[in-house]
Protein backbone atom coordinates (compact mmCIF):
# COMPACT_ATOMS: atom_id res chain seq x y z
CA UNK A 1 0.00 0.00 0.00
CA UNK A 2 2.92 2.33 0.70
CA UNK A 3 4.10 1.96 -2.90
CA UNK A 4 0.61 2.69 -4.26
CA UNK A 5 0.41 5.81 -2.11
CA UNK A 6 3.90 6.87 -3.17
CA UNK A 7 3.17 6.52 -6.89
CA UNK A 8 -0.19 8.31 -6.51
CA UNK A 9 1.36 11.21 -4.60
CA UNK A 10 4.18 11.42 -7.14
CA UNK A 11 1.75 11.64 -10.07
CA UNK A 12 -0.39 14.25 -8.29
CA UNK A 13 2.67 16.33 -7.43
CA UNK A 14 4.13 16.06 -10.93
CA UNK A 15 0.92 17.20 -12.61
CA UNK A 16 -0.18 19.90 -10.17
CA UNK A 17 3.16 21.53 -9.27
CA UNK A 18 3.49 23.45 -12.52
CA UNK A 19 -0.17 23.93 -13.41
CA UNK A 20 -1.71 26.92 -11.59
CA UNK A 21 -3.97 24.70 -9.47
CA UNK A 22 -1.79 24.17 -6.32
CA UNK A 23 0.16 20.96 -5.74
CA UNK A 24 0.04 21.39 -1.95
CA UNK A 25 -3.76 21.51 -2.05
CA UNK A 26 -4.02 18.46 -4.31
CA UNK A 27 -1.57 16.49 -2.16
CA UNK A 28 -4.09 16.93 0.63
CA UNK A 29 -7.32 16.70 -1.37
CA UNK A 30 -6.57 13.44 -3.22
CA UNK A 31 -5.51 11.43 -0.13
CA UNK A 32 -8.59 12.62 1.77
CA UNK A 33 -10.89 11.60 -1.09
CA UNK A 34 -9.15 8.19 -1.15
CA UNK A 35 -9.51 7.79 2.61
CA UNK A 36 -5.79 8.17 3.29
CA UNK A 37 -4.17 10.30 6.00
CA UNK A 38 -2.91 13.81 5.18
CA UNK A 39 0.68 13.55 3.83
CA UNK A 40 1.50 16.70 5.80
CA UNK A 41 3.71 19.65 4.93
CA UNK A 42 6.94 17.68 5.38
CA UNK A 43 6.19 14.90 2.90
CA UNK A 44 4.70 17.41 0.45
CA UNK A 45 7.88 19.53 0.54
CA UNK A 46 10.13 16.49 0.09
CA UNK A 47 8.19 15.15 -2.91
CA UNK A 48 8.49 18.62 -4.45
CA UNK A 49 12.22 17.93 -4.79
CA UNK A 50 11.26 15.56 -7.63
CA UNK A 51 9.63 18.35 -9.60
CA UNK A 52 12.61 20.54 -8.76
CA UNK A 53 14.84 17.99 -10.51
CA UNK A 54 12.49 18.18 -13.51
CA UNK A 55 12.98 21.96 -13.66
CA UNK A 56 16.76 21.62 -13.37
CA UNK A 57 16.87 19.09 -16.21
CA UNK A 58 14.40 20.86 -18.50
CA UNK A 59 15.98 24.29 -18.05
CA UNK A 60 19.58 23.09 -17.74
CA UNK A 61 20.75 25.33 -20.59
CA UNK A 62 18.92 28.40 -19.23
CA UNK A 63 20.28 27.77 -15.74
CA UNK A 64 23.82 27.25 -17.07
CA UNK A 65 23.66 30.46 -19.11
CA UNK A 66 22.28 32.39 -16.14
CA UNK A 67 24.98 31.17 -13.75
CA UNK A 68 27.67 31.84 -16.36
CA UNK A 69 26.25 35.31 -17.00
CA UNK A 70 26.26 36.14 -13.29
CA UNK A 71 29.85 34.96 -12.89
CA UNK A 72 30.93 37.11 -15.83
CA UNK A 73 28.88 40.05 -14.56
CA UNK A 74 30.62 40.13 -11.21
CA UNK A 75 34.07 39.59 -12.67
CA UNK A 76 36.28 42.65 -13.22
CA UNK A 77 34.85 44.65 -16.10
CA UNK A 78 31.80 42.36 -16.38
CA UNK A 79 28.46 43.50 -17.75
CA UNK A 80 26.09 43.54 -14.78
CA UNK A 81 23.22 44.53 -17.06
CA UNK A 82 23.37 41.48 -19.32
CA UNK A 83 20.06 39.57 -19.68
CA UNK A 84 21.57 36.50 -17.98
CA UNK A 85 22.86 38.49 -15.01
CA UNK A 86 19.56 40.34 -14.58
CA UNK A 87 17.62 37.07 -14.73
CA UNK A 88 19.82 35.46 -12.08
CA UNK A 89 19.62 38.45 -9.75
CA UNK A 90 15.86 38.70 -10.31
CA UNK A 91 15.50 35.06 -9.18
CA UNK A 92 17.53 35.79 -6.04
CA UNK A 93 15.54 38.93 -5.23
CA UNK A 94 12.27 37.11 -5.92
CA UNK A 95 13.18 34.34 -3.47
CA UNK A 96 13.82 36.60 -0.46
CA UNK A 97 10.18 37.58 0.35
CA UNK A 98 8.83 34.00 0.39
CA UNK A 99 11.72 32.81 2.59
CA UNK A 100 11.17 35.56 5.16
CA UNK A 101 7.39 35.23 5.23
CA UNK A 102 7.60 31.43 5.13
CA UNK A 103 9.65 31.37 8.32
CA UNK A 104 7.40 33.94 9.98
CA UNK A 105 4.20 32.03 9.16
CA UNK A 106 5.64 28.52 9.48
CA UNK A 107 3.27 27.56 12.33
CA UNK A 108 0.20 28.58 10.34
CA UNK A 109 1.42 27.04 7.07
CA UNK A 110 1.78 23.63 8.72
CA UNK A 111 -1.43 24.07 10.73
CA UNK A 112 -4.54 26.14 10.14
CA UNK A 113 -3.64 27.09 6.55
CA UNK A 114 -3.90 23.39 5.57
CA UNK A 115 -7.59 23.24 6.49
CA UNK A 116 -9.88 22.13 3.67
CA UNK A 117 -12.11 25.18 4.06
CA UNK A 118 -9.12 27.47 3.60
CA UNK A 119 -7.99 25.45 0.57
CA UNK A 120 -11.47 25.56 -1.02
CA UNK A 121 -11.86 29.31 -0.56
CA UNK A 122 -8.32 29.99 -1.73
CA UNK A 123 -8.92 27.96 -4.90
CA UNK A 124 -11.84 30.22 -5.81
CA UNK A 125 -10.26 33.53 -4.77
CA UNK A 126 -7.02 32.85 -6.65
CA UNK A 127 -8.97 31.72 -9.72
CA UNK A 128 -10.78 35.06 -9.82
CA UNK A 129 -7.54 36.98 -9.23
CA UNK A 130 -5.73 35.07 -11.99
CA UNK A 131 -8.59 35.70 -14.42
CA UNK A 132 -8.83 39.42 -13.64
CA UNK A 133 -5.08 40.06 -13.79
CA UNK A 134 -4.58 38.16 -17.06
CA UNK A 135 -7.56 39.86 -18.72
CA UNK A 136 -6.50 43.28 -17.43
CA UNK A 137 -2.88 42.99 -18.59
CA UNK A 138 -3.80 41.36 -21.91
CA UNK A 139 -6.33 44.10 -22.70
CA UNK A 140 -3.76 46.75 -21.78
CA UNK A 141 -1.23 45.11 -24.10
CA UNK A 142 -3.72 45.07 -26.97
CA UNK A 143 -4.66 48.70 -26.39
CA UNK A 144 -1.01 49.78 -26.45
CA UNK A 145 -0.37 48.03 -29.77
CA UNK A 146 -3.55 49.33 -31.34
CA UNK A 147 -2.62 52.85 -30.28
CA UNK A 148 0.87 52.48 -31.77
CA UNK A 149 -0.08 50.85 -35.07
CA UNK A 150 -3.78 51.39 -35.56
CA UNK A 151 -4.17 47.63 -36.05
CA UNK A 152 -5.59 44.81 -33.97
CA UNK A 153 -3.04 43.86 -31.33
CA UNK A 154 -1.61 40.53 -30.32
CA UNK A 155 0.52 39.14 -27.50
CA UNK A 156 3.74 40.07 -29.33
CA UNK A 157 3.56 43.54 -27.76
CA UNK A 158 4.43 41.99 -24.41
CA UNK A 159 7.94 41.57 -23.05
CA UNK A 160 10.20 38.49 -23.48
CA UNK A 161 12.12 37.01 -20.57
CA UNK A 162 15.34 38.66 -21.80
CA UNK A 163 13.87 42.04 -20.78
CA UNK A 164 13.34 41.05 -17.14
CA UNK A 165 14.47 43.58 -14.53
CA UNK A 166 15.24 43.51 -10.81
CA UNK A 167 11.93 45.29 -10.21
CA UNK A 168 10.16 42.45 -12.01
CA UNK A 169 11.90 39.96 -9.72
CA UNK A 170 10.69 41.85 -6.65
CA UNK A 171 7.08 42.05 -7.93
CA UNK A 172 6.89 38.36 -8.82
CA UNK A 173 8.67 37.45 -5.58
CA UNK A 174 6.09 39.30 -3.51
CA UNK A 175 3.31 37.62 -5.48
CA UNK A 176 4.94 34.23 -4.79
CA UNK A 177 4.24 34.76 -1.08
CA UNK A 178 0.57 34.02 -1.82
CA UNK A 179 1.63 30.41 -2.49
CA UNK A 180 2.38 29.93 1.22
CA UNK A 181 -1.36 29.36 1.63
CA UNK A 182 -2.26 25.87 0.34
CA UNK A 183 -4.65 26.24 -2.56
CA UNK A 184 -3.06 29.42 -3.90
CA UNK A 185 -0.44 27.64 -6.08
CA UNK A 186 3.17 28.69 -6.51
CA UNK A 187 2.87 28.78 -10.31
CA UNK A 188 -0.48 30.58 -10.13
CA UNK A 189 0.88 33.22 -7.75
CA UNK A 190 4.04 33.84 -9.76
CA UNK A 191 2.08 33.94 -13.03
CA UNK A 192 -0.09 36.69 -11.55
CA UNK A 193 3.02 38.65 -10.60
CA UNK A 194 4.64 38.04 -13.99
CA UNK A 195 1.50 39.13 -15.86
CA UNK A 196 1.54 42.38 -13.88
CA UNK A 197 5.10 43.07 -15.08
CA UNK A 198 4.00 42.76 -18.73
CA UNK A 199 5.84 39.52 -19.57
CA UNK A 200 4.39 37.25 -22.25
CA UNK A 201 2.62 34.13 -21.00
CA UNK A 202 5.54 31.95 -22.13
CA UNK A 203 8.09 34.24 -20.46
CA UNK A 204 5.94 34.34 -17.32
CA UNK A 205 5.85 30.54 -17.15
CA UNK A 206 9.61 30.22 -17.70
CA UNK A 207 10.40 32.77 -14.99
CA UNK A 208 7.88 31.10 -12.69
CA UNK A 209 9.68 27.77 -13.09
CA UNK A 210 13.14 29.29 -12.57
CA UNK A 211 11.95 31.23 -9.52
CA UNK A 212 10.65 28.02 -7.95
CA UNK A 213 14.15 26.46 -7.80
CA UNK A 214 15.59 28.19 -4.69
CA UNK A 215 12.36 28.16 -2.67
CA UNK A 216 11.55 24.50 -3.35
CA UNK A 217 15.15 23.43 -2.73
CA UNK A 218 15.37 25.27 0.59
CA UNK A 219 11.98 24.07 1.88
CA UNK A 220 12.51 20.50 0.68
CA UNK A 221 15.94 20.09 2.26
CA UNK A 222 14.73 21.75 5.46
CA UNK A 223 11.74 19.40 5.76
CA UNK A 224 13.92 16.40 4.90
CA UNK A 225 16.21 17.34 7.78
CA UNK A 226 13.25 17.75 10.13
CA UNK A 227 11.78 14.42 9.03
CA UNK A 228 14.97 12.70 10.13
CA UNK A 229 15.46 14.66 13.34
CA UNK A 230 11.92 14.96 14.71
CA UNK A 231 9.56 12.33 16.12
CA UNK A 232 6.86 11.07 13.67
CA UNK A 233 3.54 12.94 13.72
CA UNK A 234 0.71 10.41 14.31
CA UNK A 235 -1.78 12.71 12.56
CA UNK A 236 -0.13 12.57 9.13
CA UNK A 237 0.75 9.90 6.59
CA UNK A 238 3.94 7.96 7.26
CA UNK A 239 5.96 6.67 4.30
CA UNK A 240 9.13 4.59 4.32
CA UNK A 241 12.34 6.09 2.93
CA UNK A 242 12.01 3.90 -0.19
CA UNK A 243 8.42 5.04 -0.77
CA UNK A 244 9.47 8.66 -0.44
CA UNK A 245 12.20 8.09 -3.03
CA UNK A 246 9.70 6.46 -5.40
CA UNK A 247 7.21 9.31 -4.95
CA UNK A 248 9.95 11.86 -5.63
CA UNK A 249 11.16 10.09 -8.78
CA UNK A 250 7.63 9.71 -10.14
CA UNK A 251 6.98 13.40 -9.43
CA UNK A 252 10.11 14.29 -11.40
CA UNK A 253 9.17 12.22 -14.46
CA UNK A 254 5.57 13.44 -14.56
CA UNK A 255 6.70 16.99 -13.77
CA UNK A 256 9.06 17.06 -16.75
CA UNK A 257 6.17 16.19 -19.08
CA UNK A 258 3.98 18.81 -17.39
CA UNK A 259 6.57 21.54 -17.99
CA UNK A 260 6.82 20.72 -21.69
CA UNK A 261 3.04 20.65 -22.09
CA UNK A 262 2.35 23.86 -20.14
CA UNK A 263 4.94 25.92 -22.02
CA UNK A 264 3.37 24.94 -25.34
CA UNK A 265 -0.19 25.35 -24.08
CA UNK A 266 0.17 28.82 -22.54
CA UNK A 267 2.10 30.09 -25.58
CA UNK A 268 -1.22 29.90 -27.47
CA UNK A 269 -3.95 29.81 -24.83
CA UNK A 270 -5.02 31.77 -21.77
CA UNK A 271 -5.29 30.32 -18.26
CA UNK A 272 -9.11 30.19 -18.42
CA UNK A 273 -9.26 26.38 -18.28
CA UNK A 274 -7.38 26.46 -14.96
CA UNK A 275 -9.58 29.28 -13.68
CA UNK A 276 -12.72 27.24 -14.37
CA UNK A 277 -11.18 24.10 -12.84
CA UNK A 278 -10.20 25.95 -9.66
CA UNK A 279 -13.66 27.45 -9.20
CA UNK A 280 -15.41 24.12 -9.77
CA UNK A 281 -13.01 22.35 -7.39
CA UNK A 282 -13.49 25.02 -4.73
CA UNK A 283 -17.30 24.77 -4.99
CA UNK A 284 -17.12 20.96 -4.86
CA UNK A 285 -14.97 21.04 -1.73
CA UNK A 286 -17.24 23.55 -0.01
CA UNK A 287 -20.20 21.31 -0.88
CA UNK A 288 -18.46 18.24 0.58
CA UNK A 289 -17.54 20.19 3.70
CA UNK A 290 -21.08 21.56 4.05
CA UNK A 291 -22.52 18.06 3.62
CA UNK A 292 -20.14 16.73 6.33
CA UNK A 293 -18.56 14.32 3.85
CA UNK A 294 -15.11 15.72 4.63
CA UNK A 295 -13.82 17.80 7.52
CA UNK A 296 -13.26 21.50 7.02
CA UNK A 297 -10.10 21.61 9.11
Amino acid sequence: MDIIKAITLGIVQGISEFLPISSTAHLKIIPILLGWPDPGAKISAIIQLGTLIAVLVYFARDIGNTISGMIKAFSPGGNKNSPEARLGIAVIIGTIPVCILGLALKHYIEGVFRGMTVIAITQIVMAILLFVVERMTQSHSFAQEESASGKVGNASSKRPIESISLKDGAIVGIAQCLSLVPGASRSGSTLIGAFLTGLTREAAVRFSFLLSIPAVLISGLYELYKLKSEAPDPNVMQLSSMSLIIATLVAGLVGYASIAWLLKYLARHSTIVFVVYRILLGILLLGLIGGKYIAGN
